[in-house]
């Protein structure tokens, strides 16, 4: 079994090696596809430095084209059994990689979320506003799709590779997250929710998630609810 692990990078030269750290010190057996959404900062350089080590490939869009864009990027070069996607900061922590495989590898689920709001390890406080805002999100999703998930946002979402061959991604920014959600729910995919571990920046640190994602997300998921 070899899994994939999709990192968007947009700017993201304060925390990018340590992440990469942490990814490959987690003891599944993977590939790294790190896909540069069109840097300015440092990050380019350090992608260069990155890419020599065994396991790593880059990607490199010339301009940047959104989240969205860089999955769709990543996941047309995935070569592994199964895929994740994993945030090139450090809010998520790679040592929940295997609870969430367990359920693909015992045949039980196609698509694997990763909660944020389910009894977990450990969680830094979120802000009432970030809070407030995914659930309130994840809910509209829910009423939509039909399916019952508690974190439609998350960025943990694992997948059996046949199904991201078939997603076929529109969005090109942040309303990627419904739009994957309501595909795998017109699938009619086998979906498992597992707990993880959650230290969330807030803008200070550089999230980069604002109200205005929010509602272009609400509207994606309007439209995903009848359209591909």
């Amino acid at each position: 079994m070899l899994l994939s692990v999709v990192i968007p990078v947009y700017n993201e030269e304060a925390t990018l090696e340590l992440c990469v750290e942490r990814v490959r010190n987690e003891e599944t057996n993977k590939e790294i596809i790190l896909v540069d959404d069109g840097s300015t900062d440092g990050t380019p350089e350090i992608l260069d430095r990155l890419e020599k080590l065994p396991g790593i490939r880059v990607i490199r869009h010339d301009r940047n084209r959104g989240k969205g864009a860089a999955l769709k990027t990543g996941f047309q070069n995935c070569l592994g059994n199964v895929v994740i996607i994993q945030d090139a900061d450090l809010e998520y922590d790679p040592q929940d990689y295997k609870a969430l495989l367990k359920p693909i590898i015992q045949g039980q689920a196609d698509v694997v979320y990763g909660s944020r709001f389910l009894i977990r390890h450990y969680a830094r406080v979120h802000m009432f506003s970030h809070y407030l805002g995914n659930r309130m999100l994840t809910f509209i999703s829910d009423l939509f799709t039909g399916i019952n998930i508690s974190d439609m946002e998350t960025c943990y979402k694992m997948f059996r590779r046949e199904i991201v061959e078939k997603l076929n991604l529109k969005s090109k920014r942040f309303d990627v997250e419904p739009e994957i959600t309501a595909k795998i729910a017109k699938m009619k995919c086998r979906i498992y929710e597992v707990p993880i571990s959650y230290a969330g920046r807030d803008f200070d640190e550089g999230k980069k998630i604002s109200w205005r994602d929010g509602f272009t997300a609400l509207w994606a998921i309007i439209k995903f609810k009848f359209t591909n």
